[in-house]
């Protein structure tokens, strides 16, 4: 006890005046042991050495900032080595990322002029539907666009199974054909 109070006034006396010998008092007997604990913590002897340095010095100018009612002095420079540590492992992984890793490239540019073919089909098909007699359409639409089994078109429409199977047949087949005759004009 005697001796946290002891260091504690050594940093008021930095803090107050920038007293030099109490910082030299302060450096001799905390440097080391910060070192020390850096490296059980898994630091190598130079980043160990150049982090209790950091927090000498983060001691040296922020004195003022050290009140002895809430922590010792050296809890307060512990915890200061503690969290310069964490900081220079995340600069450390930050800096390991690879820029030539894909999830770090910008996305291909979008396909125009597969979008456009793709608009341009659907614009064909749509067409093509719009074509059909209407009894067919009805089907396609319930079949494809609404995605309901013959069977639930049936049910709704209360057609018979076979009549809503042969519509949607006929009208696949008069799709192929407007659509064969479109491709056929476009190879022209």
């Amino acid at each position: 006890m005697v001796q946290a109070q002891y260091f504690s006034s050594l940093i008021e006396r930095v803090a107050q005046s920038q007293d030099q010998s109490a910082f030299a008092e302060l450096f001799d007997h905390f440097a080391p042991r910060i070192k020390g604990y850096l490296m059980q913590q898994g630091s190598d002897a130079a980043s160990a050495e150049e982090i209790a340095q950091e927090v000498m010095v983060i001691l040296w100018r922020k004195a003022g900032l050290f009140d002895s009612s809430k922590a010792s002095a050296s809890t307060w420079l512990f915890r200061i080595a503690r969290n310069r540590r964490i900081d220079a492992l995340r600069r450390l992984k930050s800096a390991d990322l690879d820029p030539e890793d894909p999830s770090l490239q910008p996305s291909a540019p979008d396909d125009i002029d597969g979008m456009m073919d793709t608009t341009l089909r659907e614009e064909r098909v749509r067409a093509a539907i719009a074509q059909l007699p209407e009894n067919q359409r009805d089907v396609v639409r319930q079949a494809f666009f609404l995605g309901l089994s013959h069977s639930e078109i049936a049910e709704k429409t209360g057609l018979p199974l076979g009549t809503v199977k042969s519509r949607i047949r006929l009208a696949f087949a008069r799709l192929r054909q407007v659509l064969e005759a479109d491709a056929a004009i476009d190879l022209d």
